[in-house]
């Protein structure tokens, strides 16, 4: 290996930054990751509505913000998985168990206390 990428963390970009420094380049922007997030949150409008538009939770839920994207640059892990990349949740504080799949994984992440894995 020549050289590592590691793009230098800007704002609340954890996401980008994680996924680029993961696959070693400039893979995702920002406006890639806001149009999954997008994606996410038309998803779940959709699966929200199943349960009728006029319902009380329906309205209540049209009113809250993204729960996959605000304006400081957070992306939700739900956005890094729809990226194409395989991920696993470990939810294992077994270091013995994690560097047992070392030779088997991409690299890992580190979430709010969890393990995610990159296959």
């Amino acid at each position: 290996m020549e050289s590592i990428f590691h793009e230098k963390q800007e704002g609340s970009l954890c996401a980008q930054h994680c996924l680029n420094n993961l696959l070693q380049g400039e893979y995702f922007s920002p406006v890639e990751l806001s149009s999954i997030a997008e994606q996410l949150d038309e998803e779940e409008r959709m699966r929200m509505a199943e349960g009728g538009v006029q319902t009380e939770e329906y309205r209540t839920f049209l009113q809250q913000p993204s729960g996959n994207m605000d304006d400081s640059g957070f992306f939700s892990i739900q956005v890094s998985v729809s990226c194409g990349l395989w991920f696993k949740l470990w939810f294992s504080e077994n270091s013995e168990y994690i560097n047992s799949k070392m030779k088997e994984t991409l690299g890992f992440l580190f979430q709010n206390g969890r393990f995610v894995k990159a296959e």
